[in-house]
């Protein structure tokens, strides 16, 4: 059966999983996929907001104001943070027109070591990377990705390592991106919330 667009599908090892057409930012599609979540009850997952401080504000009138200048007030850490049924979940997003390779140079040093942080507090922590031109959005595991940092000599991850470590993510209308089915996939389901347990009771 054919939509509009194609329907593709793609195969490369046991942890893929099918995907389509994407329309949309990888952003935007996640902001919509935590929004998802949240009138679902399912998790409440935020996008940071990025740190500033505001130099200088011009007043055209008494009820508004336009801000002219803002600096950086501190380095940003990752994307998104959250819960899911009582696990801390944080992850960091990228987009990359590259089509062999994600270049390591789009992640900061201060963000790698926050995330080196979240695991070892036993928190869930992962890397999302969507390659545009090749329509494919991954879900890289934190621990993959700190074990390709500790062993490779590269400064790019390969899209090989995606395929054998990553998690292809199912494109769907709604939730858009549903990288939460993969970490369930990963950690084989996480502890149940309170309301679950009640409802089957």
């Amino acid at each position: 059966m054919k939509y509009p667009k194609g329907i593709v599908k793609h195969q490369t090892n046991e942890k893929n999983v099918i995907y389509g057409n994407r329309g949309m930012r990888l952003e935007q599609d996640l902001n919509l996929t935590n929004e998802y979540y949240r009138e679902n009850d399912i998790a409440y997952i935020y996008k940071k907001p990025t740190p500033i401080k505001v130099t200088k504000v011009d007043y055209p009138s008494r009820k508004s104001a336009i801000i002219k200048e803002a600096l950086f007030e501190m380095p940003s850490t990752t994307d998104y943070n959250g819960i899911y049924q009582g696990k801390y979940i944080d992850f960091e997003a990228k987009e990359t027109t590259h089509k062999t390779a994600f270049p390591l140079a789009n992640i900061h040093h201060h963000q790698i070591e926050h995330m080196r942080h979240i695991l070892e507090h036993r928190g869930i922590c992962f890397l999302i990377v969507r390659f545009t031109v090749l329509n494919q959005t991954y879900l890289l595991p934190g621990e993959d990705l700190f074990s390709f940092l500790e062993t490779a000599q590269r400064k790019s991850v390969p899209l090989s390592y995606f395929m054998e470590k990553g998690y292809l993510i199912r494109d769907k209308i709604k939730p858009r991106v549903d990288y939460l089915q993969v970490i369930d996939q990963i950690y084989g389901g996480v502890k149940p919330c309170k309301k679950e347990m009640e409802n089957k009771a």
